[in-house]
């Protein structure tokens, strides 16, 4: 009775052992760990960042709505920046004699 759970125990570790690519001992937990590390920098920090800076720029917004500034800059108007050739500054005119 003894030994049938002594062998399921063995197969175990050796299916786990296997899968690992065969590595043993030291190498074995130096790659893992390498491999953890370089997980963690490219996928789960940067994704646990975004998470953070959504979160607090949500709880920002909801807290005071005048007091949240949005960062991006807007998006100027071509036909007013010249890059769009016609009716120029047309109603700008208008404007400026207030």
């Amino acid at each position: 009775m003894s030994s049938s759970w002594r062998r399921t125990l063995g197969n175990a570790r050796s299916f786990v052992n296997n899968s690992m690519g065969g590595l043993r001992g030291g190498s074995n937990l130096a790659s893992w760990v390498v491999a953890g590390t370089l997980a963690y920098f490219l996928w789960i920090k940067p994704s646990q960042d975004l998470k953070r800076e959504q979160q607090e720029k949500a709880a920002l917004a909801s807290s005071d709505s005048y007091r949240y500034v949005e960062t991006r800059k807007p998006v100027p108007d071509p036909q007013v920046t010249g890059l769009i050739y016609g009716n120029n500054n047309k109603d700008n005119s208008n404007r400026t004699q207030d």
